[in-house]
């Protein structure tokens, strides 16, 4: 373990206290900095807009995964490589492409509105570029892929007897998905939420390709105050903001997780 940690001591630490240094006031209140922070409404919508964009995020991509990875294990063992290597395909292009692709399809003569307009559906474009929409597309396109992966091994190792108990009892389909699959994947889920909610709350490229300057995140903000204005004082006390939003999504899912297992295996026995 030794090599490990001077590791994380030497490339982790010491860079997180150089960046935590500069946050702290000498003058009275050391954390008069952060209090600053929540003092600017402007601060506050943008810190609030991360979280709810990263949330919803994550939502969509549990709702969306779970069938997605129910479906791909139940195939044969050609087709669920097949379908990974679909799934995994989008990890492969790198982030940019994907946004630009992205505007191509929801850009005012994107592929949406020309069909909408050419159809006479509306008579003028949708603003859906530059926009929280925008992001949130983008975002799950962009993540998506890895809840699925944490998924899929976890249903996996469901055993398939558990399956065909229930379908001998009458349960239906959909009840064996509602209620055996649903309840047996959530540690997957808990691990795929917590990938996809930090992955969104920092991500920087789509964010600012597909919602600009109006709808700005945290990431965008900090990248703004450090490379654009210079402020490396408030940039610094927006990434420790961002670091600690992180730990405590972590520690909350991850009680979560202890708690359902807890459920579980007192369910079984």
């Amino acid at each position: 373990m030794l090599p490990a940690i001077i590791v994380l001591i030497v490339f982790m630490g010491i860079p997180l206290f150089n960046l935590l240094v500069p946050t702290l006031s000498m003058n009275g209140n050391p954390l008069s900095n952060y209090l600053t922070f929540f003092e600017s409404n402007y601060q506050v919508k943008v810190l609030i807009r991360t979280i709810r964009v990263a949330t919803i995020v994550t939502l969509i991509c549990a709702l969306l995964g779970i069938p997605t990875a129910y479906y791909i294990s139940g195939l044969s063992k050609k087709w669920k490589s097949l379908l990974m290597a679909v799934t995994l395909f989008p990890l492969l292009t790198n982030s940019v492409v994907r946004a630009f692709a992205w505007i191509n399809i929801l850009g005012q003569n994107g592929i949406i509105n020309k069909l909408l307009v050419s159809s006479g559906v509306l008579d003028q474009p949708l603003v859906l570029l530059n926009t929280e929409f925008a992001i949130i597309i983008g975002s799950v396109y962009l993540f998506l892929p890895t809840m699925i992966i944490s998924l899929v091994g976890v249903i996996d190792s469901i055993e398939p007897e558990t399956l065909e108990a229930a379908a001998t009892l009458g349960a239906n389909p959909l009840t064996v998905f509602r209620k055996i699959i649903i309840p047996l994947s959530i540690p997957g889920t808990i691990i795929g939420s917590i990938l996809v909610f930090t992955g969104t709350l920092t991500a920087y490229t789509t964010p600012q390709l597909l919602g600009g300057n109006k709808n700005m995140l945290l990431s965008t903000f900090l990248r703004q105050n450090a490379l654009t204005l210079g402020n490396w004082e408030l940039a610094s006390v927006v990434a420790f903001i961002m670091i600690l939003i992180t730990l405590v999504v972590n520690k909350l899912l991850g009680l979560l997780a202890k708690r359902v297992d807890k459920r579980l295996v007192g369910e079984a026995s």
